[in-house]
């Protein structure tokens, strides 16, 4: 699986945390970008969505910025002073639990990804028992490509007597990088339970739903999660991507205008009709949900929790 089409274009760095956010500068469609990368942006736009969810948020954090709370910080120069204020407090004191997760999850938002990780990795050890920290550590796993060992970590997160529906959707994410999709959809419908009608999960269920060609319930999916209330634009721009994959370009591009000016959405869904022209456009946006996806709250865009 927070972003305006901007990041969806090169060099879309969006993160969980200041992973995007309802609010991330949209910037239009680059004449190099390959189809591919494309697609495959506005569709992992989802994934790191529900995981995706806030990556700068505590432990439901996977989402990123949908319901992320006001005092969070929302831009990138926010997420700099809190790592430049966590990380002087950590330094003094790596052993501090709360310093430690603090920085790391500013670190996650400002996409400096391995030394988050380095930093969780050291504060699970010291703090053992700790489920948010793990949590936050499985989430960090799975931003550095370690997907196998984050999906093992995550299900140690949270228990089946007392399941978090942010782990769930964090573990869903991770699911379909690893391309099973069937699990990652009963996963999330899993946190769906436990969370009606919440907006990340919603969209991470509707992304995998268009990872499964299973259009019609990923529209469903998408539509239910932006009726909500929520402005987000990654659900939107989710939408967007499903919009076209079923030709319906039109719909897709009046839904692209809402976080784009009128040539910037023009310019996005032309790419995008291109991109599902290419007798290899499934493969493309089915071998782009194993990459890393990009983060829901990217510095360069109004920076929401990392995602996650």
């Amino acid at each position: 699986m927070s972003l305006p089409m901007s990041s969806i274009l090169p060099p879309f760095r969006h993160r969980p945390s200041p992973r995007p956010q309802a609010s991330h500068p949209l910037t239009a469609p680059q004449p190099k970008l390959s189809r591919a990368r494309l697609v495959l942006a506005l569709c992992l736009t989802s994934l790191a969505l529900a995981g995706c969810q806030g990556r700068g948020g505590g432990i439901g954090d996977i989402t990123g910025s949908i319901g992320q709370s006001k005092a969070q910080p929302r831009s990138a120069t926010d997420w700099r002073t809190e790592s430049e204020r966590w990380g002087k407090r950590y330094e003094a004191s790596p052993k501090d639990r709360d310093a430690a997760f603090n920085y790391a999850r500013a670190l996650r938002a400002l996409d400096q990804n391995a030394q988050a990780l380095a930093v969780l990795q050291s504060a699970v050890l010291a703090h053992t028992n700790d489920r948010e920290l793990l949590g936050a550590y499985g989430r960090s796993l799975a931003d550095n490509g370690r997907l196998k060992e984050a999906d093992e970590v995550l299900s140690r997160a949270h228990s089946p007597e007392r399941p978090d529906w942010r782990i769930l959707s964090a573990q869903g994410t991770v699911a379909d990088q690893l391309g099973d999709h069937a699990r990652a959809q009963q996963i999330y419908q899993a946190a769906l339970k436990i969370a009606p009608g919440e907006p990340t999960v919603l969209s991470n269920l509707g992304l995998s739903y268009a990872l499964s060609r299973r259009l019609p319930e990923a529209e469903r999916a998408l539509r239910e999660a932006t009726s909500t209330g929520t402005d987000d634009p990654r659900v939107r721009q989710n939408l967007v991507l499903v919009l076209g994959l079923q030709g319906r370009f039109a719909e897709a591009e009046a839904l692209a205008k809402r976080d784009q000016n009128p040539a910037e959405a023009a310019a996005t869904v032309a790419y995008l009709r291109r991109s599902v022209s290419q007798p290899n456009s499934w493969d493309m946006l089915r071998d782009g949900a194993k990459t890393k996806p990009r983060s829901a709250s990217a510095p360069t865009r109004e920076a929401a929790a990392p995602q996650g």
